[in-house]
């Protein structure tokens, strides 16, 4: 399954420059922001994925929520209530053992695509660039 992401170009955005990112590589990015990051409410997650991105990656709420709610179903990620640094209430969300494991094990399988991916973007097809 795909979700659309919106990418912010140079200049401005417009609907071509959409990123789509397939569910488990947002699911990978929320379990490595918990994990370098401890809890977080929904919000400081999907904030610090923008910032890390270089403001590329924009999330909205449904989003990161939507992302949230199938860490949790799987175990990777539980949540609990608590109170923000500005005294509000929220959902904190934070990395279990499984969710540690599954993190080792998914960003091996993007490195090792990564790898790939390279190995065949830098293969010279002979044709003429323009």
């Amino acid at each position: 399954m795909w979700l659309a992401v919106v990418v912010m170009g140079a200049r401005r955005v417009m609907a071509d420059d959409k990123l789509d990112l397939l569910q488990g590589t947002l699911d990978l990015m929320v379990l490595q922001t918990l994990a370098a990051m401890g809890p977080l409410h929904g919000y400081g997650i999907a904030r610090r994925i923008e910032q890390v991105s270089g403001d590329t990656v924009l999330l909205n709420q449904g989003t990161i929520y939507a992302s949230l709610v199938r860490l949790q179903q799987k175990g990777w990620i539980f949540a609990e209530w608590g109170t923000s640094d500005n005294n509000r209430k929220g959902k904190f969300y934070s990395i279990t053992k499984g969710g540690r494991k599954q993190l080792l094990a998914d960003a091996a399988y993007w490195r090792r695509l990564n790898g790939v991916m390279g190995r065949v973007l830098a293969l010279d097809t002979g044709a003429k660039q323009e």
